[in-house]
């Protein structure tokens, strides 16, 4: 049996939850020099991610993994919670 290819994952922060159900909207930030500056720049993308029991909440540290397409926008699954929010 083949080993399946490894998935992406991303770690990042719930900006948007209970609002769909079993959805949550993740916000994840990456740094990057920028090409002609040099200098660090921080870009921030949105990702909407399946949340099979509902468990997330606005401010929640997350870890998802990319998966097959769930609907027409979401294609990253809720691996873990990583730490609550306050």
């Amino acid at each position: 049996m083949e080993d399946r290819n490894l998935r992406l994952t991303k770690i990042g922060q719930v900006v948007s939850a209970g609002k769909m159900d079993k959805t949550i909207v993740v916000s994840v930030t990456s740094r990057t020099n920028h090409p002609i500056y040099k200098k660090v720049v921080h870009k921030t993308k949105k990702f909407k991610v399946h949340d099979e029991k509902n468990e997330c909440n606005i401010g929640d540290t997350v870890q998802i993994m990319e998966t097959r397409p769930l609907s027409k926008e979401k294609y990253y699954r809720l691996i873990k919670i990583i730490e609550k929010a306050k």
